[in-house]
């Protein structure tokens, strides 16, 4: 994604009655563009199968009754907003299955969608997602570190949201996840689906001319940043059909995304807009994901050989010195008068069916004892600096 600022608003849109836009690329017409309008509506506008993940905040339906009041009489700024409002859980319904069906048009075939919300909503949302065809992969829990208070101490804390992660359907096994980037993320332990997040606060809230936050629903940054490194690569395009104060669509630019966002609402739109403009790309050297092993080019076992690496006769031991192997010219191990591959003499000195042999055996490299995996990444690394 080029950085600068996001073009103004474009005027003939909004003079002629259609979705008002700001858009960075003018040869799509779409791509990293805040439309004004219904999110269904806008939509058709998108060609179908176009975009890579959707992250959708959509109303909770939250059925508030009345003012909710502190134990000191002040009002609590809740959720009260009419587009939050909706006459009976059937129009509800109605109105989540219209605006998954228009995101299912435009997600490609290996794309994935984030639903966000409630006890009020999400088993609603669920069940609506299951029956159009979406196939869940998670259920995040997104455990807040500073809630909100239970004000009339008739329940429990509401200290979570919870988000669903589905493909386009139970066929899809190319979607996009960034195993290794994650368990990176998180000091090189698998990421969990908990996630402790603190609620949007400080600074990154946005307010209005009164000092008061602009949107009730703001989610943080870090929630954001987490779905899409997880689910997306760079040069992807995320939608988010229920934009709010753009906070998909800043992160998104920020991790060098594309974004198409949609919201209804004119004053959450321009100051999404204004958010967004604001944002610096992080540069593209910054922006490499660790790869799986599984996407790195097949190295034989002869190439350590080829390189200098290995010599025929060196032994190989596995990490306690209890095994031992001679590398022989032809790429094979021999031991006790048995020749085989690494990965299969692996498996006979230990007795198993099968083994990995490049983690398995190892040999002095630097004056160190090594699995000859680290080898095998000199290899790969002279492969690539060559391309």
């Amino acid at each position: 994604m080029s950085s600068g600022s996001v073009p103004a608003v474009a005027a003939a849109d909004a003079a002629a009655g259609h979705p008002s836009s700001v858009a960075a690329d003018s040869r799509s017409g779409w791509l990293d563009t805040i439309f004004t309008g219904d999110c269904v509506a806008a939509l058709e506008r998108l060609p179908k199968a176009s975009v890579d993940a959707i992250f959708a905040d959509p109303p909770y339906n939250l059925q508030l009754e009345g003012a909710l009041m502190r134990p000191d009489q002040s009002k609590v700024d809740a959720v009260d907003d009419d587009w939050d409002k909706f006459a009976s859980f059937e129009a509800y319904d109605a109105f989540t299955r219209a605006w998954l069906l228009a995101c299912r048009r435009v997600l490609k075939p290996n794309g994935t969608i984030w639903v966000i919300g409630s006890y009020h909503n999400i088993f609603r949302v669920g069940t609506i997602l299951q029956d159009l065809g979406y196939w869940t992969l998670n259920d995040i829990v997104w455990r807040k570190s500073n809630p909100m208070p239970n004000f009339r101490g008739k329940r429990f804390t509401n200290a979570h949201e919870t988000m669903i992660w589905a493909s386009r359907s139970r066929e899809v096994r190319n979607y996009t996840f960034n195993y290794e980037a994650m368990k990176a993320f998180n000091d090189d332990l698998q990421m969990r689906s908990d996630w402790l997040l603190p609620i949007c606060t400080g600074g990154e809230r946005l307010k209005n001319g009164e000092g008061d936050k602009l949107h009730p629903t703001q989610k943080p940054e870090a929630l954001l940043y987490r779905v899409l490194l997880s689910s997306t690569n760079p040069g992807d395009v995320v939608l988010d059909p229920f934009t709010g104060t753009g906070t998909t669509a800043a992160v998104a630019r920020r991790l060098g995304r594309h974004f198409v966002g949609v919201e209804r609402d004119p004053a959450y739109a321009e100051a999404a807009r204004a958010r967004v403009a604001a944002v610096e790309p992080a540069p593209s050297e910054g922006l490499v994901l660790q790869r799986p092993k599984r996407a790195e080019p097949r190295i034989p076992f002869g190439a350590l050989l080829e390189a200098g690496l290995l010599a025929p006769g060196t032994v190989l031991t596995d990490a306690r010195g209890r095994h031992r192997a001679i590398v022989r010219a032809d790429a094979t191990l021999e031991s006790d008068g048995v020749v085989a591959s690494i990965h299969r003499m692996g498996a006979i000195a230990q007795g198993l069916d099968a083994c990995n042999g490049w983690t398995f055996w190892h040999a002095h490299v630097d004056g160190e004892l090594q699995a000859i995996d680290v080898l095998r990444t000199i290899v790969r690394r002279e492969i690539a600096a060559a391309s």
